[in-house]
């Protein structure tokens, strides 16, 4: 569908013509006819099922006339630019209503599935290494203090009473 404008058309005509005078009277645009009823019955219904093509040919058709004169548009023209604008359709459509059980569903089931990679890989693990044990988190305190390490807070410091590295129980024989 081309559109083209009154002064494109006079341009052209003064092209063509040479030095003669000619009068173009600009003729009034396919849009300024109302849009049929039954193209407009019932858009909020048939409007997401309507092929793409032909959703856009109604909107710019609508969308002509909105240009002109709104007193002359139909009720149903109004009404229909509206819905097309505003309507409940595309990202503003209701979610399905059986959508949060599909959620809580799958919610399930990917926690489900986590649990169960998780158990597989901890039962084929070896056991702790030997250096997790109350003897090895003592002497790790005692090199710590050897070397000073953190010695406003942490274990070096004068009257330091926690733990250390001390988490572990000692190790069974």
């Amino acid at each position: 569908m081309m559109r083209t404008s009154t002064s494109l058309l006079r341009a052209g005509a003064r092209a063509s013509c040479g030095r003669t005078s000619m009068t173009i009277v600009p003729r009034a645009a396919a849009s300024t006819h109302a849009i049929s009823k039954p193209t407009l019955a019932n858009i909020e219904k048939r409007w997401e099922g309507m092929p793409p093509t032909e959703q856009a040919e109604l909107w710019m058709a609508l969308r002509d006339r909105m240009k002109e004169n709104w007193a002359e548009l139909t009720l149903q023209e109004k009404k229909a630019a509206y819905w097309i604008a505003f309507g409940a359709h595309g990202p503003r459509a209701q979610p399905p209503p059986d959508e949060n059980r599909k959620i809580a569903l799958h919610t399930a089931i990917g926690i489900l599935v986590s649990f169960v990679i998780f158990v597989t890989i901890r039962s084929f693990a070896r056991g702790p290494p030997s250096t997790i044990n109350k003897e090895w988190e003592e002497a790790t305190n005692e090199i710590l203090k050897n070397q000073r390490a953190e010695p406003i807070t942490g274990i070096s410091s004068e009257g330091y009473t926690g733990k250390g590295q001390v988490q572990s129980p000692p190790k069974s024989q």
